[in-house]
């Protein structure tokens, strides 16, 4: 197991909420839900709203099979989310870090941040859009105030997972006791209804949108989503709890996504009852859905109601959204960073676009980028659905907790079927393209290829667990975490004489002086490295005459009379430049005698470990010595 899997998914809930002790009955369920409602309003946020509003509208109820198919193919894949993280203990991104080689992994993650992107953007929209429509706040000032709202969820955070999840419940039962009212209000057609679960595509206006509401139902964030939050159960690691842990999820996951589904078809059937009964086929805009709903229904409360829940369902999915995004960023990256500055970048992320959009092509283009941004989430999914049936179905890694063959078929069954949907969709509208254009090189040039490499960065997703032995055994060789034990012949002991210890004046030098000090003893003799990395230092070199060098050279003889007073010999060597340059040249030199080279970690933080790379990582690959790293 990799020690990736030390990093815990979201560390600041993790294993916070207690399962065992006393509980029994319907107090041991109870304590297992939760997960799956945060995962569930991804399910009715704004998005959805606009699929399913265009879908009511222009084909009345004959897309409730869609969203009944949709839905069944959601709980089957938060299903195999919840095994992946309860059976394993690491989510969705984590295992495809231990997985794919780093550049795929880089690519997935962009991949995962532009779909957690269009889906913030979706719920940025949606939540300006209901404040303009209870409020009359300008759409601008509504995207604005969103920049706000998502720091709700870092105080949420520090009440403890149970406080989060009782705060999208209360958000939940507004949504739906609103629609609920809704449907009583709109009265619609039951046997119409039924009828529309019988598949059917209408038209290629249907398929487009069909494909969004498959995209704004299955979101590939959620997938990433609930493999970590299902981690926030302390269990025990047993079979039998294991056994339990993932039957208790099923249940949470059942009901949580059921509600959503009537969330949804409440949308569609209100919708079909209200715009396409009355030849209004154009109704994609929640805007006119809101303005509309008054006069068609004769109630004022309506519209009250219809905002109220796109509110509720805005918050509500802004808080999951930017969870995803730091699940993502730490287990594709193994890169943490303040709470706060992540859910900045993500909704910046969001705002961005929907400023431009506003500002360019006007209030009423909202509509179509909503619409737009669930497509992109389904055009997204094929790459996290086809990691996740590989990662639950490897019988080595899940432990015997291994998906069956009639879920892998069905898994699959669902994987071809959104992939195929989305490569009819991606060559219809490159097709268009081509066509309307006058000159259509750029597209050939830019987009055709890009498209292109998409294929086959699927294509490698899906057949890299079946041939990965035969395609990268060269890559294995060198990046896995075990090879192949050599046979161990007589080994002279080695007594090390001559220690080098990089010193950069932090915390982390008494760590190295004293696994030096222990290593060789007082027979040996030691040497104090230290590099100044001032501007000056790098174009002066040994010339330099500066404060820095002064101090340094004050503290290196500091060092050094510490240790000779304790009966070591000791010296000292100041260089000037970067230590990546420095200590290499230096340990590499003829002159030098050195044996073995001790260095702490870093002495600096995540900024210049991103701008800079740490010291560490480029000196072990330029110097000939052994290295220990305290």
């Amino acid at each position: 197991m990799s020690n990736f899997n030390q990093n815990k998914s979201l560390g600041e809930v993790h294993h916070s909420v207690n399962t065992s002790g006393k509980k029994t009955g319907w107090k041991r369920i109870l304590a297992f839900l939760g997960p799956a409602y945060l995962i569930s309003v991804g399910y009715m946020d704004p998005g959805n709203w606009a699929t399913d509003l265009a879908g009511g509208s222009q084909f009345g109820y004959s897309l409730l099979w869609v969203l009944l198919m949709s839905n069944i193919m959601a709980l089957l894949l938060q299903s195999l989310c919840t095994r992946l993280g309860i059976v394993r203990g690491v989510d969705l991104a984590q295992a495809s870090r231990e997985e794919y080689p780093p550049f795929v992994n880089f690519i997935l993650y962009i991949f995962a941040e532009i779909a957690i992107a269009a889906c913030d953007l979706a719920e940025v929209v949606g939540m300006a859009i209901g404040l303009q429509l209870l409020f009359d706040i300008p759409l601008l000032w509504g995207v604005s105030i969103t920049v706000f709202d998502s720091f709700l969820l870092l105080f949420l955070l520090n009440k403890g997972m149970r406080k989060m999840e009782a705060f999208i419940v209360a958000l939940i039962a507004i949504i739906g006791g609103s629609f609920l009212l809704e449907m009583f209000l709109a009265k619609p057609d039951l046997p119409e209804i039924a009828n529309g679960f019988i598949p059917t595509i209408p038209s290629s206006d249907g398929l487009y949108i069909a494909i969004g509401i498959i995209g704004a139902t299955v979101m590939p964030h959620n997938l990433y989503l609930h493999s970590s939050l299902v981690q926030t159960r302390r269990i025990k690691r047993t079979k039998n709890g294991i056994r339990q842990a993932l039957r208790y999820n099923f249940i949470d996951s059942a009901i949580a996504l059921n509600l959503a589904f009537f969330v949804n078809a409440a949308i569609l059937i209100l919708a079909a009852s209200v715009f396409f009964k009355n030849g209004m086929f154009e109704v994609a805009e929640i805007q006119d859905a809101h303005q509309l709903l008054e006069p068609l229904l004769g109630s004022s409360l309506a519209p009250i109601l219809f905002a109220l829940a796109l509110i509720a369902a805005g918050q509500s999915s802004t808080l999951t959204g930017t969870l995803a995004g730091q699940i993502v960023m730490e287990g594709y990256l193994n890169l943490r960073i303040q709470p706060w500055v992540r859910r900045l970048i993500t909704r910046l992320l969001a705002i961005v676009p929907a400023f431009l959009t506003i500002i360019y092509f006007g209030e009423r283009a909202t509509g179509e980028l909503l619409l737009l941004s669930q497509v992109v989430l389904s055009l997204q999914l094929g790459f996290a659905i086809i990691p996740l049936i590989h990662f639950v179905s490897d019988k080595k890694t899940m432990k015997g907790f291994h998906i069956k063959w009639p879920i892998i078929i069905a898994s699959w069954i669902i994987s071809i079927i959104i992939v195929l949907l989305n490569a009819k969709l991606v060559f219809d509208e490159l097709k268009n393209w081509i066509t309307s254009s006058n000159d259509a090189t750029y597209i050939w040039i830019f987009v055709v290829p890009i498209v292109l490499a998409t294929a086959l960065l699927l294509l490698f997703i899906s057949f890299w667990p079946f041939f990965k032995e035969r395609m990268a055994k060269e890559w294995i060789k060198n990046h896995a975490p075990h090879k192949d034990p050599e046979r161990i012949d007589a080994i002279s002991e080695k007594n090390f004489k001559h220690i080098a210890i990089a010193i950069d004046f932090s915390a982390s030098d008494k760590k190295s002086i004293s696994a030096a000090l222990n290593l060789g003893g007082k027979t040996c003799k030691y040497t104090l490295l230290h590099t100044v990395e001032t501007p000056g230092a790098v174009i002066y070199g040994k010339q330099i005459q500066d404060y820095e060098t002064d101090k340094d050279t004050e503290f290196l003889k500091n060092y050094k009379k510490q240790l000779e007073d304790l009966g070591y010999i000791v010296e000292i060597n100041l260089s000037f430049g970067t230590p990546k340059k420095a200590i290499p040249q230096l340990l590499n030199s003829e002159a030098n005698n050195c044996d073995l080279l001790v260095m702490g970690r870093h002495g600096h933080k995540m900024l210049k470990d991103l701008m800079l790379g740490t010291t560490v990582d480029a000196v072990r690959h330029r110097i000939e010595i052994p290295i220990f790293i305290t």
